[in-house]
């Protein structure tokens, strides 16, 4: 059976005897290990944990997870390295390289949520759960995700990809954030029109993925496309092209939802995924 995340929320402590720190210093995770593999610090390592405030995440095969920040000038211990997020990709686990971004995000929220954005008072923490109560005014927050869509265009053999400055060689899918009061799917729609001015039909859910970069939830569409000469918004995009599935330019790293959609699309075509 397969092993689960099991999320504690405060004032929940952690009552197991094995214990996985999460430790941040300057936005990187501190790890053990090279060779393309990593290993978070267990309990007892060379560490001065006694700064700041540890976050109790919860549990997984009944180790406790617990994040916390350090300072930046904040010595490592023998064999330590610091390592962005997006780089740790394939050197844990993939329930523990969730748990990374977990991590992430809630200690992102816990230094943006401090005072009222209503007020400017303090906060407290509202029990039981993430949220903070502003101590003055009492209006309630809680931790803040940003929902975005990732659209497939494809037609027949080939797929609709788009290109940004600065992604190199690079070419992705589209994708947008969700506006108010919109539905996924008419954020597909917009997004699309506005990218690259073609319309689309037959949209079907292709799966979602947390982002920690820094707070997203990505919920990613294939869409068949339906009619429309491309017209590129050169405010977001500086090219946007169809490409034969044979013939695809370098792509998202496998990391992404959006290259996990790719993959998935390539492999319909009767293709072999690339490396």
């Amino acid at each position: 059976m397969r092993s689960h995340f099991v999320r504690a929320y405060p004032p929940a402590q952690a009552d197991l005897a094995a214990r996985r720190w999460l430790l941040f210093r300057g936005g990187e995770l501190v790890v053990l290990g090279t060779d393309g593999q990593a290993a978070f610090i267990e309990e007892g390592g060379q560490l001065d944990l006694a700064e700041g405030t540890p976050l109790y995440l919860g549990a997984l095969n009944d180790v406790a997870y617990t994040a916390l920040e350090l300072a930046p000038d904040a010595p490592l211990p023998p064999g330590a390295r610091t390592v962005g997020l997006r780089a740790l990709y394939g050197q844990l686990g993939d329930e523990e390289f969730s748990i990374a971004g977990y991590a992430s995000q809630m200690l992102l929220w816990r230094r943006s949520s401090r005072f009222c954005p209503v007020c400017g008072a303090p906060t407290e923490p509202v029990g039981g759960d993430w949220g903070r109560r502003c101590s003055s005014c009492g209006f309630a927050r809680y931790p803040q995700i940003s929902p975005a869509t990732l659209a497939l265009v494809h037609d027949g053999e080939q797929v609709l990809l788009t290109h940004k400055p600065g992604w190199g060689p690079m070419y992705s899918i589209i994708a947008g954030f969700v506006e108010p009061n919109e539905s996924l799917e008419a954020c597909v729609h917009r997004e699309v029109l506005e990218e690259v001015g073609v319309e689309i039909d037959t949209v079907i859910y292709g799966g979602s993925q947390g982002w920690p970069f820094p707070a997203q939830l990505m919920v990613g569409f294939s869409c068949r496309y339906a009619g429309g000469a491309l017209a590129i918004d050169t405010q977001e995009l500086d090219d946007a092209r169809w490409f034969h599935v044979d013939s695809l330019p370098p792509l998202p790293g496998k990391i992404s939802l959006s290259r996990q959609l790719l993959d998935a699309w390539i492999r319909s075509q009767g293709r072999e995924t690339p490396l």
